[in-house]
């Protein structure tokens, strides 16, 4: 649910673009139930897309949420930035 909006502002940003979900959504006791490695696949995608500069996790994540995504984009290159639109900047 979230590439479609992370696509399109990396698509349009001029500055970098972040993305720092939380581990699903909280279960009858108020726990997240999104292990690391699913986290880390998507994020991992996002990265190999091109689609971001800087990455973490919100509610829910853990040490072991992040050292995962740190692992899955460990050798991606951060989203290079469009060009600036030539007729917005008149």
């Amino acid at each position: 649910e979230l590439r479609p909006h992370v696509q399109t502002l990396a698509n349009i940003a001029e500055c970098e673009v972040s993305t720092h979900p939380n581990a699903g959504l909280p279960n009858a006791f108020g726990e997240y139930d999104e292990t690391p490695e699913a986290m880390a696949s998507v994020l991992g995608e996002f990265a190999a897309s091109g689609l971001l500069n800087l990455v973490g996790g919100c509610c829910g994540t853990s040490p072991a949420h992040i050292k995962a995504i740190s692992e899955a984009v460990r050798d991606c290159p951060p989203r290079a930035r469009p060009a600036p639109d030539a007729a917005a900047a008149a």
